[in-house]
Formats: structure tokens, sequence, C-alpha cells
């Protein structure tokens, strides 16, 4: 029994030491995700046989735990951090740990129960007992079986009509990483656009086709997922290398497979929010690749801005919210080091400024087919674990003195209704900015998220201002 007991506990510390070394975010794709749910059904079968005990149901699963956290501590992010008491953490705790455990640990109790009733011999407990058991075991290898079957499915975008038009999902080679790009557009001939979503690991293609979708008809539209997002959440390793430069390269990686494959010259770049900081630096280093660059809700000082937010979210919580006016003047104003001292801000700005949230919103990509189970999993994994890892590091960053000239026709619009504190930075540097043209769109009815909540109005505006108008 002691050498069986020794080598039901080899399989789950094995297999926990290389998926901690392999997957330390736990499984990342469909293929992954089966990998794991097979090793783990067979080690929780071994666990369960050698030990011949039904204890190898919480022991197996347990050791398994300990080898990974134990394995991958050299990995940063809320979702593989120690858990927070906050609602930001109950996020990052069930799209890692808890979407870690279902396709791991939920297999391997499932295994090592029935391998363990095969070996230990009649069970004390009664007849209800004996039935409750394995009512509750099927149940949960039902789980099992359904979690797999949705983790199998591929994500698929709706065909476009016509012989020259495009829909689908790809990636692009950015050097050390894979990419996520949604290619649409009803003629293969016209202009490209690549379009960077904001904040850091920002996903959007559900908002995108829910909104955009008459883009499609003037331009091929390509909407990049940003590292550390959606389908591009397994390039987050290595954070280290997360930096403002290598979000710069990503977008001036995706500009060269785009113009290569389309074989065009009319190539328009479009950015919002934080995507627009390393837009901006790539339409500046590389202006030859661009024939114009749009910016809406452009950043211009993400510090600056947070700050401003910051007093403008406190003052109105002093008026309307006591509990949010103690967290805010318990953190103190931004910059902060980690994304849960951001919370109060983040959950607040909607409530503070009423335009704020609108359309394109998490729930839109969430109900997208152009995106796999895992991939929705990952829009809250990059959500805490993008902006975490990378945020801090362009705190430093102002585009009114990193970015004085730029070389190619630029593009900004806005919606009337922006976060308060957003708007002097962007004006001051659109005042200052030297550029072949340049223009200041502002959308009525809107805030920051402005094309998504007047779509015809913003795809009026590209379609006669910007393709219809100057270029380089």
């Amino acid at each position: 029994m002691t050498h069986s007991w020794w080598g039901a506990a080899l399989a789950p510390v094995t297999w926990g030491v290389i998926a901690g070394l392999t997957t330390p975010r736990g499984p990342l794709t469909p293929t992954e995700a089966l990998i794991s749910v097979g090793v783990s059904f067979v080690v929780g079968g071994v666990a369960g046989r050698w030990s011949r005990s039904r204890w190898a149901m919480l022991v197996a699963p347990a050791l398994f735990v300990i080898a990974v956290e134990v394995v991958r501590t050299g990995a940063v992010g809320p979702t593989v951090d120690a858990p927070h008491a906050s609602m930001l953490g109950a996020v990052a705790l069930a799209a890692g740990r808890g979407v870690h455990g279902l396709l791991t640990v939920l297999p391997m109790v499932v295994a090592a129960s029935y391998a363990a009733a095969y070996g230990a011999g009649p069970a004390r407990r009664g007849r209800l007992g004996r039935y409750l058991g394995r009512a509750a075991i099927g149940a949960l290898a039902a789980v099992v079986v359904l979690v797999t079957g949705a983790v199998a499915l591929p994500a698929r975008t709706d065909p476009m009509p016509g012989d020259r038009s495009i829909a689908e999902l790809a990636s692009v080679d950015a050097g050390s990483h894979q990419l996520g790009l949604m290619i649409r557009g009803a003629d293969t001939t016209g202009p490209v656009l690549l379009f960077v979503p904001g904040a850091p690991g920002a996903a959007e293609r559900g908002a995108v086709r829910a909104h955009l979708s008459g883009l499609e008809q003037h331009v091929v539209v390509a909407t990049l997922d940003r590292r550390g997002g959606g389908s591009s959440y397994p390039a987050i390793e290595p954070t280290p290398t997360m930096t403002l430069d290598d979000e710069i390269d990503n977008v001036v990686a995706a500009t060269h497979h785009l113009r290569q494959r389309f074989d065009t010259d009319r190539f328009y770049l479009l950015a919002h929010s934080g995507g627009s900081i390393p837009a901006a630096f790539a339409v500046q280093r590389h202006p030859e690749l661009f024939s114009a660059y749009i910016g809406v809700g452009q950043a211009v000082d993400t510090t600056e801005a947070d700050q401003a937010q910051y007093a403008a979210t406190l003052d109105w919580a002093r008026h309307h919210d006591t509990d949010l006016a103690a967290a805010l003047t318990a953190v103190g104003p931004p910059p902060y080091a980690r994304i849960y001292d951001y919370e109060p801000l983040i959950l607040a700005e909607s409530r503070v400024f009423p335009h704020a949230g609108g359309q394109g919103g998490l729930d839109e990509s969430l109900a997208a087919s152009e995106y796999t189970v895992l991939d929705k999993v990952h829009l809250f994994a990059g959500l805490v674990d993008a902006h975490d890892v990378y945020y801090p590091r362009i705190r430093d960053v102002d585009l009114r003195t990193d970015i004085p000239r730029i070389e190619v026709p630029v593009y900004f619009v806005d919606g009337v209704d922006e976060v308060p504190g957003r708007v002097p930075p962007m004006r001051q540097w659109f005042a200052g900015l030297q550029a072949p043209h340049k223009e200041h769109v502002l959308i009525s009815s809107s805030g920051h998220r402005s094309l998504y909540e007047r779509p015809a109005e913003f795809t009026d505006i590209l379609v006669r201002r910007v393709l219809g108008g100057p270029a380089t």
C-alpha cells in the first residue's frame, strides 16, 4: 500500500510541474485544453488505481495544484498572483484558477473516483449514500464532457457575398508571438484599414461586427486583438517584453502582413483609446506604410488624464457615494502600480460620466462567434493581466512632446461627451501637431466610444473625409 501511494502521488506532482512550466496560466488554446483534460484524466485514473482509495479524489488534485503554484511563481498578473478581495480580484480568480481547475482538477477528480472504485472494495455506505455518490460523480463527469466539447468548438465569422469579398479569422506573426486578426471586406482590391482597439489586452471583434459592418463595404477591415487579450492572450508571455516598443512593433508587423497579402499601398490605420498610443508611434516611425491615421478617443498623456478623472470622480463621490469617496481617498491619486488601485475609477466611470460606457462593451464580444470559448475567457483575463503588466509602463508617455510631427494626414474623432479629463491633453497636442493635413471632428450624442455609439456618422466621416480626402 505504501508503494501504491508513492506512485499515486508521483503522477499528479509530475503533471503539475509540467503544466506549471509549459502553461503557467492554464491551457490557452483549444489544443492545449484538450490535451490538459486528457492528461489530467489519465493522471487521476493512475492515482485512483494505484492508491486503491477514494481519498485520491482529494489528494491527487491537491498535489497537482501545489506543484503548479510552486513552479509558476515567476508568472505575474492578477490571474496567477495571490487572490485579491475585490470585484476585479473575483474576475481574475474565475478567469485564471477557475478555468484552469475546470480543465485539469475536475477531470482528475472524476477519473480518480472511477479508478479507485475498482480497487477499493465495497463502499462502507448505505444504498442511498452510494446512489448519491454515483450521481454526484456522474454529474461532474457530465460537466467535464460539456466543458471539453465547448472548448473544442472553433471560432467562425459569417461569410460575405461576392467573388472578391473576404471574411476570415487569421493570425499574424509578430516576431516571438502570434496575434489574432479578423479580416472582413466586400472587395479585396480596395483599400485596407487596420483597427487597433483600446485598452491593454483589448479584443473587440464583437463590437466591430455589431456596429461597424458598414465600413466593410468601403475597405477591408482588419481588426487586431492586442497582445494579451482575446485570441492574442496566449502571446502574453513573456510579460517583461510587454512594452510600448513591443506594442508599436505589433502594429507594424500587422501592417506589413496586410500590405503584402493584399498588395496595396492604400493602407489606413484606425486606433481607439489606449490603442491609439502605439498606433500614433507606428505612424510617426513608419509614415511610408500609411495613407492616413485616424485616432478615436485619442490618448495623449494617460497619467494626466487619469489624475483629472480621479479629481472629478472624487468630487462627484463626495456628493453621491461616500463609500467611493473613502476608497478613492484611501488609494490617493494615480498613477498606480497595480490594476486593483484603479478599480474604484474603472467601476465608477459610467456612473460619473454617463456617456463613458456607451456601446462596444465586453458583452458584445462575449456573444460573438468570432471568439472561441477560451478566447471569451481571455477577454476577462486580458482585462486584468494585460492592464496590470503593461499600463504602468506607459505612464511617462506624453504625445505633446514625444510626437511633435506626423508625416501623413491625421484625423481625430471624439464624442462631444468624452470624459472631460481626457480632452485638454488631446486639444493641446492637436494644436501643436505638425502634419500635412489634420482634422479634429466631434460627434454629437456620444462619448469615449463614439465609433460604436454613432457608427453611421463615424463611417460617413471615414468615407467622405479620410478615404475621399488628402492622402500621401
